[in-house]
């Protein structure tokens, strides 16, 4: 079976992050490799300034690599559409992408505040939503074909996103 594409969407602080990292152990638990794409909103800085490859990158280059026994890292000058990250990811690997809530693939949405609520009727492919402990979510407010859960419901959110994840090309 091709691997799955699963997005994990809210705004900045709902804890996004946390999420994805208790969903990879999960999965990895269960013997599924996964790879990861994040968004970021703002410009990053993948390696230390002085490092030999940002001051290959300082000194001009648009595409530098550095690799060792253990790992490879690859830095490109240029934006990458979300399809094409996940083309370069690994074929067998369930890819969980943190953030491009408006790219139509299916998606969980985190809900920590009412603010946060709008989201659910603004984005496609919603397939979860995720609330924190305490907040209480309008059931008009959740769209007719999503599951509901607890952000702290790792394995059921897990088992969802296995099974809702858009299945990969091979």
């Amino acid at each position: 079976m091709a691997a799955a594409v699963y997005q994990i969407t809210g705004y900045k602080n709902t804890g996004k992050t946390t999420l994805v990292c208790r969903l990879i152990d999960y999965l990895v638990s269960r013997g599924v490799p996964v790879a990861t794409i994040k968004h970021d909103g703002h410009s990053f800085e993948a390696e230390p300034a002085h490092t030999d490859t940002a001051r290959h990158r300082s000194s001009g280059a648009v595409w530098s690599a550095i690799t060792s026994a253990d790992r490879t890292a690859i830095v490109k000058e240029k934006p990458s559409a979300l399809l094409e990250l996940i083309g370069e990811a690994p074929a067998e690997a369930f890819i969980l992408v943190e953030g491009f809530k408006a790219e139509r693939l299916p998606k969980l949405v985190i809900v920590r505040r009412a603010e946060d609520e709008r989201l659910l009727g603004e984005l496609s492919g919603i397939t979860a939503v995720a609330v924190w402990p305490g907040y209480h979510l309008r059931k008009d407010a959740v769209p007719a074909e999503a599951e509901l859960f607890e952000i702290d419901d790792v394995q059921g959110i897990g088992d969802h996103i296995q099974i809702k994840g858009s299945r990969r090309q091979s």
